[in-house]
């Protein structure tokens, strides 16, 4: 049986760590993707530091669903060694707040070069994130994220293969493949589907690549969500809502939010919120 569990990047709501938590609760959302909190990202915390944030989020209820880490999100030229020790201390925090989970990229390729140029040096340094997690029990997710090595659902495809771990996974974003102008669906998904473990919630136009609510762009999100039920999928769906661009919101009617509110988080949220809640009311 599917079982859909809710989380989100709490930092787009507001940048205050008591905010986010008061804002989630009004959804009814109990897991956060861990990025930014209190205007620094968590992988910049110490481990004591962290603690007294664990703290909070004990005494309200809330987990931490994967560390939203910028881990691999750096030229793929840059020096590797400070980078795996950034590596090891987010394996630290994801420890410390009992996520399985922690989001990672495979790394910038140089504008106007060739993806396939860097292969090997990719998957050499994702085989030393393997290494450093071995035993821990976490998992390594890939996120396609736009100009990095595995920004296509072939080259994600390769680097799941090629790694051959069961503790590394796809993260699913259907707004980013739709900015790489991949067909998320039935293309990306159907490539990708075995190593899903973990899915972004936001969308995107084709036309423009400006990101939209769920099931407003050309994501596919209602099909992929769908497709995932009828798997049986049982993980998060992580609310990425990127709206702070987006100018449609009195067309969406959704919590009567206007125009005026395109700078207010808490009402930027809940039009994300909304729009994934009324696709997953209807499969």
């Amino acid at each position: 049986m599917s079982q859909f569990i809710l989380s989100a990047f709490a930092d787009e709501i507001s940048s205050d760590f008591r905010t986010q938590m008061d804002v989630l609760d009004q959804h009814g959302i109990s897991y956060i993707e861990m990025r930014g909190v209190n205007g620094r990202n968590i992988t910049e915390y110490t481990l004591e530091e962290a603690k007294l944030i664990k703290q909070q989020m004990d005494s309200r209820g809330f987990k931490l669903s994967s560390v939203g880490s910028p881990v691999g999100k750096i030229s793929i030229l840059d020096d590797f060694e400070p980078h795996l020790k950034l590596f090891k201390h987010t394996l630290d925090l994801a420890k410390l707040f009992e996520s399985n989970y922690i989001r990672m990229f495979s790394f910038f390729i140089p504008k106007g070069e060739a993806p396939k140029k860097y292969r090997d040096e990719v998957l050499k340094r994702w085989s030393s994130f393997l290494q450093e997690a071995k035993g821990s029990g976490v998992t390594l997710l890939h996120e396609n994220e736009k100009d990095i090595y595995g920004d296509t659902a072939l080259r994600c495809l390769d680097l799941m293969q090629s790694l051959n771990c069961d503790n590394v996974k796809t993260v699913f974003d259907p707004a980013n493949f739709v900015q790489c102008d991949e067909l998320t669906y039935p293309y990306a998904y159907e490539l990708l589907e075995e190593y899903i473990a973990y899915v972004h919630i936001k969308d995107a136009l084709s036309a423009d690549h400006q990101v939209v609510p769920a099931g407003h762009g050309d994501g596919h999100v209602k099909e992929i969500l769908t497709a995932l039920k009828k798997r049986g999928y049982e993980g998060f769906l992580s609310l990425e809502p990127h709206l702070g661009q987006f100018t449609g919101f009195a067309k969406l009617e959704l919590n009567s939010v206007s125009e005026e509110s395109a700078d207010n988080g808490p009402a930027l949220f809940a039009i994300a919120a909304d729009a994934l809640k009324n696709i997953l009311k209807g499969i």
